[in-house]
């Protein structure tokens, strides 16, 4: 692909996911995030395969691993941020 459409392709997604963020109300943060961890969770099995498999040397290894690290720091994250949001919710015990 031509490195001007690749760019064009990542700002339309940088701004349409801004755009999407921007507008949920508070109240559908938690599943939202719930369920993007999931996505991550994918995201880090597909970095497990493009780490094992890579064919291309020691830079397929490296990128793969990578992604591996910033996927995980991502789902570790999510998770964290989802469980506090969550403690906000239950009633103090007295």
């Amino acid at each position: 692909m031509d490195l001007v459409l690749l760019f064009f392709i990542f700002v339309l997604a940088a701004f349409l996911g801004l755009e999407l963020i921007a507008k949920v109300p508070s109240q559908l943060h938690t599943p939202l995030m719930s369920g993007s961890n999931a996505i991550s969770g994918i995201t880090i099995v597909g970095a497990l395969i493009a780490t094992g498999a890579s064919e291309g040397g020691s830079i397929g290894m490296v990128l793969g691993f990578l992604a591996l690290v910033f996927a995980t720091i991502n789902v570790v994250g999510g998770y964290l941020v989802t469980d506090r949001m969550l403690q906000m919710f239950k009633k103090k015990g007295k």
